[in-house]
């Protein structure tokens, strides 16, 4: 890398030999003020560059299989000063300027461990105080934070008590974005997404972060997990980062060890065949192929964990997420707060959600819904079970069913039917089993949706059924969807 000699730093504000201090913390904050125009990071316990000699353990490598990169390459950069007992003024006798590796830029050189710390003893003491604070207001609060290796606060969760009972509601998709804006620390902000039962975004946690790797990542999740009492959610959206989606994998598939370790000891193939079954299929006909072949290969289906993994896989990831989650918050957070600014403000924008959520709520009791067909059965079951919004969108399923007609039919022990539209192209597979009231379609609406779709309702119709079975009527879509989860105080 060669040798590399500040050049932009002004002459006022360079050290030289035989510069006096009158204490040796207005030496170090002179020091690091240098550092910061330069471009690089010191410590304070010897006035030396941050990149002198080596790094030291990381607790949290003990169980990392991927350690973080080195950071350190023995640069001999330093300012050595001495006490004058006779002026009683600190003086430099030694300055080396010549680093042995790039400087940081302008624009980055706020996220340097030396700059941190200048504002890091605030910002910890006003962290301290603000979730002091809201543990005071609500002891179901939770707060977590991570340290590295030279005991500065690299990520930052946190959940109140409203977003942990939110989540235990509608924990079955969620999403976790970091490509919000950050505040002036540079911090990406990171927010556990869902839906409420009004279709309105609901907010689970979020997170400052500050040290982007995996092992900073699985940090995260497992400790988002434990503020959820470990209750995992069936569908998780990334945005699409490399690390976030290795951490996932270690903190939401690492079960595969505890249920199937024998075959990870035995069977090397086996991890692969199984993570590519997982995550490298959307298509259904591809899944369930490879999905057999691999249970048949490895001799496992009846393994009661893959059974349940498998129910869950059902669960195709195009879930009940709108396009509202890339904007509502993105909108509203600005760069230049700190720390405790942020927390204020981001207080303030979910508790404007909260209150879009209570709005919509007293909406759904003052209001009725409108029914267009009125004679129709399955819109008066579900015309006061449903929020307004999912009866709206219901509605529209049941008067599309008149479009429709019935092109193949197979009737054994289960009802198999071609389902058409008129004059459109596009053929839809529709299966009724009566022994357990079962529905399913090859549009996969219900299950990527959560309401039955018009295929469906065109076969519940022709074969008289006039009334929904329970099973396809979801909770997280009635109104009555709070009701029946565990209490935390708020």
């Amino acid at each position: 890398m060669g040798i590399h000699v500040p050049s932009n730093v002004p002459m006022e504000s360079t050290p030289f030999k035989g510069m006096e201090f009158e204490a040796d913390e207005i030496a170090y904050g002179f020091y690091n003020e240098y550092g910061r125009n330069a471009g690089f990071s010191i410590r304070k316990e010897r006035f030396v560059c941050a990149k002198e000699g080596v790094r030291g353990k990381d607790k949290r490598d003990q169980n990392v299989k991927n350690p973080r990169a080195e950071t350190r390459c023995g640069c001999e950069a330093r300012l050595v000063i001495v006490l004058n007992r006779d002026s009683k003024k600190y003086v430099v006798s030694e300055f080396i300027a010549e680093h042995n590796h790039y400087l940081h830029l302008p624009s980055t050189v706020h996220m340097m461990p030396s700059q941190r710390k200048r504002h890091g003893a605030w910002a910890a003491a006003s962290l301290g105080r603000y979730f002091s604070h809201q543990l005071k207001e609500n002891p179901s609060y939770y707060f977590a934070t991570q340290l590295d290796y030279e005991e500065l606060i690299t990520n930052i969760f946190w959940a109140d008590a409203r977003m942990i009972i939110d989540y235990s509601h509608f924990s079955d998709v969620i999403m976790f974005d970091t490509t919000y804006s950050t505040n002036r620390d540079a911090r990406p902000l990171g927010v556990f997404l869902g839906l409420n039962h009004h279709r309105e975004t609901v907010v689970f946690g979020g997170a400052l972060l500050y040290d982007e790797t995996i092992e900073s990542f699985v940090w995260l999740f497992e400790t988002f997990l434990e503020a959820c009492l470990k209750k995992k959610p069936i569908t998780i959206f990334i945005d699409q980062d490399a690390e976030m989606s290795a951490a996932i994998e270690l903190a939401y598939v690492a079960n595969a060890e505890k249920h199937l370790g024998h075959l990870l000891k035995t069977e090397p193939q086996f991890n692969a065949d199984f993570l590519a079954c997982i995550y490298e299929y959307d298509d259904e006909d591809e899944f369930l192929t490879t999905w057999n072949e691999m249970l048949d290969k490895y001799d496992v289906r009846e393994n009661k964990w893959l059974i349940d993994l498998f129910k869950l896989k059902e669960k195709w990831a195009q879930a009940y997420l709108s396009e509202s989650f890339n904007v509502d918050l993105k909108d509203c957070l600005r760069t230049d707060l700190n720390i405790v600014e942020f927390f204020t403000h981001f207080e303030t924008i979910v508790n404007q959600k909260r209150d879009k959520e209570l709005e919509a709520e007293y909406n759904s009791r003052q209001k009725f819904p409108r029914l267009k067909l009125k004679s129709s059965p399955m819109l008066n079951q579900v015309a006061t079970v449903y929020m307004p919004k999912l009866f709206d969108l219901f509605q529209t399923e049941v008067e599309e069913v008149m479009a429709l007609s019935i092109l193949e039919r197979n009737v054994s022990q289960t009802h198999s039917y071609v389902v058409g539209v008129f004059n459109q192209n596009g053929k839809y597979k529709v299966i009724w089993n009566p022994l357990d009231e079962t529905l399913s379609c090859s549009c996969r609406k219900f299950e990527s949706f959560g309401i039955l779709c018009r295929h469906g309702l065109k076969v519940l119709n022709v074969l008289d059924i006039k009334l929904i079975p329970n099973r396809y009527i979801m909770k997280r879509w009635r109104r009555d969807a709070k009701d029946g989860s565990r209490k935390v105080t708020v």
